[in-house]
């Protein structure tokens, strides 16, 4: 078994605030942030990790950010491009329930979808400035919601295939989590938004790692990240450029 990562691009939202994703950080500034979905191959059958946003317009009406996606970075084009097809997913693993990452569920008619107790609850009944990030208002249902079926849970840290493992990682939702996955290079940690940017891990002069500008509890978001020093894994960010230049890890 030779486990791989792929990142595929699955479209960007222009001029995206950096304070968003740097907590009281670059305030007035911002950049264009890719969005990704991961694909691991090499198993018993691919495994998705997040799929993806939804439509463009979908998001611009219900989110209001200026997003982009060229018909080549659709997920079923993106996966086509390196080989799988939808049908032949096995499981989609959400590092949480936040709309950017969970937007094309219904691409996977034969997998399981796992997630975090802890953030399946959160996400069903979100505290109210939560909602729309969660997709759950008097306007809209989460898009994942016809698929609650094929929802399976965990809580904590849990393998769910040969070299792949759940690594849980509250803070920036309550049920975050990463998955480690081990390669013929090393462990690589897909990180979720618990690590949106290189930035974010590196740190600088105030801090070693800086949170997203978006967290629910600071104190397990910085837990986590203390937790992710432990694991001697390459650190995989979900929404920095570098990633999708990379292209496969492992």
């Amino acid at each position: 078994m030779s486990l791989k990562i792929h990142a595929l691009p699955a479209g960007v939202i222009r001029d995206f605030p950096v304070s968003a994703v740097q907590y009281q950080r670059g305030f007035g500034v911002t950049h264009d942030t890719p969005m990704i979905m991961f694909v691991i191959t090499g198993g018993e059958f691919p495994i998705v990790v997040d799929s993806g946003t939804p439509e463009p317009e979908f998001v611009r009406k219900h989110h209001g950010y200026d997003f982009e996606r060229a018909p080549s970075e659709h997920p079923r084009e993106s996966l086509r491009n390196i080989g799988v097809s939808p049908a032949d997913v096995g499981l989609v693993i959400h590092t949480h329930l936040h709309w950017d990452h969970c937007g094309n569920n219904d691409l996977f008619d034969n997998a399981h979808f796992v997630v975090q107790q802890a953030e399946l609850h959160f996400a069903v009944d979100p505290l109210e400035p939560a909602r729309r990030a969660f997709e759950n208002t008097e306007e809209i249902a989460p898009t994942w919601s016809p698929m609650l079926n094929r929802f399976r849970t965990v809580s904590g840290d849990a393998a769910v295939a040969p070299g792949v493992s759940l690594i849980s990682l509250p803070g920036h939702t309550p049920g975050s989590q990463g998955v480690l996955v081990e390669t013929d290079t090393g462990k690589h940690l897909i990180a979720g938004d618990t690590i949106d940017t290189r930035a974010n891990w590196e740190g600088d002069s105030r801090s070693a790692h800086i949170p997203s500008g978006s967290f629910v509890n600071l104190s397990d978001y910085m837990a986590s990240f203390a937790k992710i020093e432990t694991l001697d894994a390459v650190v995989v960010p979900s929404h920095d450029p570098e990633v999708l230049e990379k292209g496969v890890f492992g």
